[in-house]
């Protein structure tokens, strides 16, 4: 018993209550709980805090231009905000001069464009919103004891009229012009009757000192362009779908395989695959295109763009019609992606063909995106000579051996489906079923011959790795290839054979997927023709200069 109570007793004491607080041990423990959680709370906040400062100085140190924007920014809205201190002449300056600091906070922009873009629309919505509500005002004050009603009743027509003009498309750009329509028709209305003028007069006044501290600061210290922006935009696109281009063809006959497709690829996000990002950026850009082409057409004559209506808009067609190329490179990036692939030794037997299709269409794409960046036009030379040729060359190859691409003797036992037969043709079809039966049978001797004398004899049913021997392989020379991918029509397995059918459709397929890649590259090439005109009618309307006798040379041993 004496024991039991030591033990109580120092229980006890590990885990006293305080009766003078009312504090006992599960308080305490609860209590450093929260602390511990402020504690990781309060870290996590300082770790993140640490990772955006130092994102933010390397967009800085990648951008410099971006700390030069914020740099004007500051500088523009210290000097307005001078006019608080304004008594002379007009004593109520000081007390508006909250619309030069908000003139100059919405309109200064990042671009050049953007900036005159805003204030063009907040000029427009200030002066023919201060104009009718002083028309309107007065007619309130003749309306006697119904200015109110005045006042309300054009407020909600000036509102609906105003948001139902800006949802029609044709008027999308003017959208911040509506807004301030709205605001400054608003406000000046109900200033008050004996401030209708003042309060006009002083938001106009200090509205076209904001606009012009923008156009002085953002025009006079470090210019940005978006007409330039848009140059570089569609010069970087040139190179991506070049790099994309090449990075196709090359992993593809280099049978590039993905052990786990990138989830990012699957979902059409940004993923640092450089085949996959190149041609991305180019399809993606259309939106950032019309945004810089919409704040471009706004900006007077500059640098190498010295010419009033300087023809951007030829710039987005350029860009399109290299798009509209583009399609081709995804679309044999996805060649790569699936799931049926070509064996390797099948694609070797078109691989000088394939490259030189890939080599010299890169090329020409690399060579229009130099021509684009140095303003320069083609010279006289036919800049797709070489591409058509290794194109016609791959196209007659797959001419010659078009026996690899398909399986003739499959078709001997194949049988069409009577659901889909037409009643109205089967008596057709019968009287030239011996004429068709001779023409497959010829077609499936002279692939079989091919094939027997190099092929039969390596067959061997007792090997155990029969199963993975094709009855198509080839093993002649310049017509080698191993089908491996699919399980042959006349592997065995004990007593078990594979369905036929089956082996038919994965022979076919897997073969068909290489016709699938060359033709993609082959339209690739007929497309190049629709980029080239593009590019020359912007050469003409933008006045490229001509290309001087050295780069023509260089042009020559190129091409």
């Amino acid at each position: 018993m004496a024991g039991a109570n030591f033990h109580e007793t120092s229980k006890e004491g590990l885990l006293p209550k305080n009766s003078e607080y009312g504090l006992d041990a599960s308080f305490c423990i609860e209590h450093d709980g929260f602390w511990r959680r402020l504690r990781n709370r309060i870290n996590e906040l300082c770790s993140n805090v640490k990772q955006g400062s130092i994102k933010a100085i390397e967009m800085g140190l990648k951008d410099p231009r971006k700390v030069i924007f914020a740099a004007k920014m500051g500088s523009a809205l210290s000097l307005v905000s001078v006019l608080i201190f304004f008594k002379e002449p007009l004593s109520y300056i000081g007390t508006y001069s909250i619309w030069a600091i908000l003139t100059v906070v919405v309109v200064f922009e990042f671009s050049i464009g953007a900036t005159l873009n805003k204030g063009f629309n907040r000029a427009l919505g200030t002066l023919s919103a201060a104009g009718l509500a002083l028309g309107i005002a007065e007619l309130s004050v003749m309306a006697g004891k119904y200015q109110e009603v005045v006042i309300v009743i054009s407020i909600f027509i000036a509102g609906f009229l105003a948001t139902y003009l800006k949802l029609y498309p044709a008027m999308k750009q003017y959208e911040y012009g509506f807004r301030v329509f709205l605001l400054t028709y608003c406000i000046v209305l109900v200033a008050g009757t004996s401030h209708f003028f003042q309060a006009a007069v002083s938001r106009l006044l200090l509205i076209g000192v904001g606009a012009g501290v923008c156009l002085l600061i953002n025009v006079g210290l470090f210019p940005i362009w978006a007409g330039e922006d848009l140059h570089k935009l569609v010069v970087k696109n040139f190179k991506g779908v070049a790099t994309s281009l090449e990075g196709c063809v090359n992993g593809y006959l280099q049978c590039l395989e993905y052990d786990r497709i990138p989830s990012k690829i699957l979902l059409y996000q940004a993923s640092d695959d450089p085949v996959y990002s190149g041609y991305r950026a180019a399809m993606e850009s259309t939106s950032q295109e019309d945004s810089l082409l919409g704040f471009a057409v706004w900006e007077p004559p500059h640098g190498r763009y010295k010419m009033f209506n300087y023809p951007w808009s030829e710039y987005v067609k350029v860009s399109g019609a290299l798009r509209h190329c583009a399609f081709m490179v995804m679309a044999m990036h996805s060649c790569i992606l699936s799931e049926i692939q070509a064996v390797s030794d099948l694609r070797q037997v078109f691989c000088k063909e394939i490259q030189r299709v890939g080599i010299e269409g890169a090329k020409v794409i690399r060579h229009l995106g130099d021509k684009v960046e140095k303003m320069e036009k083609l010279s006289p030379r036919d800049l797709l000579e070489e591409v058509h040729e290794a194109a016609e060359d791959l196209q007659l190859l797959i001419d010659q051996k078009s026996y690899l691409l398909v399986h003739a003797e499959n078709w001997v036992n194949a049988k069409q489906t009577k659901q889909f037969e037409d009643p109205e043709h089967l008596q057709e079809l019968k009287d030239n079923e011996p004429k068709r039966s001779m023409a497959i049978n010829s077609l499936s001797e002279a692939n079989l011959n091919l094939r027997s004398a190099h092929t039969l004899k390596h067959l061997d049913t007792h090997n155990p790795n029969f199963m993975n021997i094709s009855a198509a392989q080839l093993c002649s020379s310049g017509n080698v290839f191993n089908q491996m991918a699919w399980p042959s029509r006349l592997s065995i397995l004990g007593d078990v054979i594979i369905n036929e059918r089956e082996v038919r459709t994965f022979e076919s397929a897997c073969s068909l997927s290489l016709a699938t890649f060359t033709s993609l590259l082959i339209e690739f090439v007929a497309r190049l023709q629709n980029l080239v005109n593009a590019f020359q009618e912007l050469s003409e309307k933008a006045k490229f200069k001509e290309p001087v006798n050295a780069a023509g040379a260089e042009e020559a041993a190129n091409f």
